[in-house]
C-alpha cells in the first residue's frame, strides 16, 4: 500500500512492523475498530486477543522478560487501559518495555461529556514513562515510532503510552515511520569499578554484592558473582524478586534476600557496605509496626557498581577483572528424587524440580507456597524462574501466556496461587485458543494465606469471623478444574506427591495448555 495513501491506524501498523514490534495483545473497542480493519489490510504485527486488559497487559510483560523486545498492547479508552494498570505497575517495576496504543474519543466528539469520557493521559500518566496524544493522521506514525524508542532506558525497557484518538486513525493523511535502533547500554564506570573492588577487597564478609537487573538475569554475570565472591569472601545475594533470573543445573543457586523483613535484616546483619550490581537499595516490601524500612544496616553505606540501565554484565566482569578473579567450577548436584505421600512445601519442590523439562520457564506467582520451592531448583534441568514484580497480583497467568509467546518452543509452567489465578482466570481462555504448552500449577490453600502471615507481621489480631472471612476462600471452595474446563484448558486435581509427579509429567508432555490443582 503507498503510504501516500494510508490512513492513520494503518500508518502505525506500518509503522510498529518496520521498528521491530512483531506482538500486540488486544482487548479493543469500537474506537480501535480502524486499527483491527488495518491489521487485515497491513502485515504487521501478530495479535493475540485477552479477554479481560490485565490479561493484555501481564502478557506483555511476560513478553518482554523473555524476547527482549517490546510488545504492543491494544486497549480500550481510559477504562479499559484502567482494567490493565496493575499488570503495568508490575511491568513498570520488572523494567520491561511496552507501547500501550490506547483508543481515544475523536478530537471533536471529546468536548462532550460522553458515559466512556475520562482523562486518559493521567490515567496512563501513572504507569507510563512515556504519553502522548496523536493530533492528526499525519502525526501517527512518527508518535508510533517515537512510542517505540521511548520503551527503551539503555539496558532495559520503559512502558510508553499512545493515545489514539478515533479520528487520528480513520483520518487519511498517515505516513509510516521508523524507530531509530536500540543504542548501546551506558558504558560501565571505571571508577564505580574500582571503588567496589576496594570495599569488597577490604571488608570481605562484612561487604555485600546484591545482584538485581542484568546481574542475576544472565547466568554468565551469575558466574562471574560467584567467583568475585569466591576471592573476596564478600557475601552474595540477589533480589528477592527479580524479572528474570536462571537456574538449575549448571548454574550457580544465588540465594534470595528474604521477603520477610526480619529474616531480610538478619541476612544482611554486620554487614558495612552493600555493593549494588543492577539492584536497587533494598527496602521493606510494607512498614511494619517498630521495624525499619531500610533493610541495610544502620550506617552501612551503599555502592552503586551498575545501575539496572547500564551492562551490568560488563560492569561484573570489569569488577573480576579488577579483582584479579578466575570462574570456578560449581559443586555437582544430587539428582532429585520423587517424593512421596501428603503435599507438602517439600514435596512440590522435589516434584517440580524432578520433573521440569529442559529450558523451561517458571512462572512463580506461587506467593505463600512458592517461597519455599527455590532450594529445590538448583537440582532442576536448566530454566529461567520469572517472579511477580511489583507486588500487584493477578500476573501470572497473563505472564505465562506472554512469556510462551515470547519464547516459543519453549515449555513454561505457571506457580499460582488460588487467590491470585482468581484475578486473570481469563488468560486460560487465551491459552487455549493459542494451544500455549503452559502448565498451570494451582497451590489451592483455600485461603488468602499471605495476608494471614502479614496479619502476624504488623501486629493485628483476629476477633471474630467477619475478620476472618476476608482471608478465606471457603464457602464455597473454588473449584479449578472447572474453571479450567470451562475456559477450554483440561484440568486435573491431585492430593499426593506421587499424584503431582504424574500430572506434571502428562502435562509436559502433552505441549498444550493444562491446569493441575493441588489441594493443600
Amino acid at each position: 500500500m503507498d503510504n501516500d495513501k494510508l490512513n492513520g491506524a494503518e500508518s502505525l501498523v506500518q509503522t510498529l512492523a518496520a521498528s521491530g514490534v512483531t506482538m500486540c495483545f488486544a482487548n479493543p473497542g469500537t474506537s480501535e475498530m480502524h486499527f483491527v480493519a488495518a491489521l487485515d489490510r497491513i502485515a504487521g504485527p501478530r495479535c493475540v486477543l485477552g479477554l479481560f486488559e490485565g490479561v493484555v497487559t501481564g502478557a506483555a510483560d511476560g513478553y518482554y522478560r523473555m524476547s527482549g523486545t517490546p510488545a504492543a498492547t491494544l486497549l480500550h479508552l481510559g477504562p479499559g487501559l484502567g482494567n490493565g494498570l496493575a499488570n503495568l505497575h508490575n511491568a513498570g517495576k520488572a523494567r520491561s518495555g511496552i507501547v500501550n496504543i490506547v483508543g481515544d474519543h475523536a478530537l471533536a466528539h471529546a468536548r462532550f461529556e460522553s458515559p466512556l469520557k475520562s482523562d486518559a493521559a493521567a490515567i496512563a500518566g501513572s504507569v507510563s514513562h512515556w504519553v502522548r496524544s496523536s493530533a492528526s493522521a499525519a502525526d501517527v506514525g512518527a508518535d508510533g515510532a517515537a512510542a517505540v524508542q521511548a520503551t527503551r532506558d539503555g539496558a532495559v525497557g520503559r512502558i510508553a503510552t499512545l493515545l489514539l484518538p478515533a479520528d487520528t486513525a480513520w483520518g487519511a493523511g498517515g505516513r509510516a515511520a521508523v524507530a531509530t535502533p536500540r543504542p548501546a547500554a551506558p558504558a560501565v564506570d571505571a571508577d564505580a569499578v574500582q571503588a567496589a573492588a576496594r570495599v569488597l577487597h577490604h571488608l570481605g564478609p562484612r561487604a555485600v554484592l546484591l545482584l538485581g537487573a542484568g546481574g542475576s538475569g544472565s547466568a554468565q554475570a551469575q558466574h562471574l558473582a560467584v567467583a568475585i565472591a569466591a576471592k573476596t569472601g564478600c557475601r552474595l545475594l540477589a533480589e528477592f524478586y527479580n524479572a528474570r533470573m536462571p537456574g538449575g543445573r549448571g548454574r550457580p543457586q544465588i540465594d534470595r534476600l528474604p521477603y520477610m523483613v526480619d529474616a531480610a535484616l538478619a541476612r544482611l546483619a554486620g554487614a558495612e557496605a552493600l555493593v549494588l550490581a543492577g539492584a536497587p537499595e533494598p527496602i521493606g516490601f510494607f512498614a511494619y509496626p517498630d521495624k525499619p524500612s531500610q533493610l541495610k544496616p544502620p550506617g552501612a553505606s551503599l555502592l552503586t557498581l551498575a545501575a539496572p540501565q547500564q551492562d551490568v554484565p560488563a560492569a561484573l566482569q570489569a569488577l573480576a577483572d579488577a579483582l584479579d578473579v578466575t570462574l570456578v567450577p560449581l559443586a555437582s548436584r544430587a539428582a532429585p528424587v520423587a517424593p512421596a505421600g501428603a503435599l507438602t512445601p517439600d514435596h512440590i519442590a522435589a516434584a517440580i524440580a524432578l520433573t521440569l523439562p529442559e529450558q523451561a520457564v517458571v512462572i512463580d506467582e506461587g506467593v505463600t507456597t512458592g517461597r519455599g520451592l527455590a532450594a529445590a531448583m538448583g537440582a532442576a534441568a536448566p530454566h529461567d524462574w520469572l517472579a511477580v514484580m511489583g507486588g500487584a497480583i493477578g500476573w501470572g497467568l497473563p505472564g505465562a501466556v506472554g512469556a510462551a509467546l515470547g519464547a516459543p518452543g519453549r515449555p513454561v509452567l505457571a506457580l499460582e496461587g488460588d487467590g491470585s489465578a482468581m484475578y486473570t482466570l481469563q488468560a486460560l481462555w487465551t491459552m487455549a485458543r493459542e494451544q500455549l504448552p503452559v502448565v498451570v500449577l494451582v497451590f489451592a490453600n483455600r485461603a488468602y494465606r499471605i495476608l494471614q502471615g502479614e496479619l502476624l507481621g504488623v501486629g493485628a489480631t483476629l476477633s471474630g469471623q467477619k475478620a476472618a472471612d476476608m482471608l478465606s476462600l471457603e464457602r464455597p471452595a473454588l473449584d479449578w478444574v472447572s474453571l479450567a474446563r470451562g475456559h477450554g484448558v483440561p484440568g486435573i486435581r491431585v492430593e499426593s506427591a506421587e499424584a503431582l509427579v504424574k500430572a506434571l509429567r502428562d502435562g509436559f508432555a502433552s505441549h498444550a495448555p493444562c491446569l493441575i490443582e493441588a489441594v493443600l
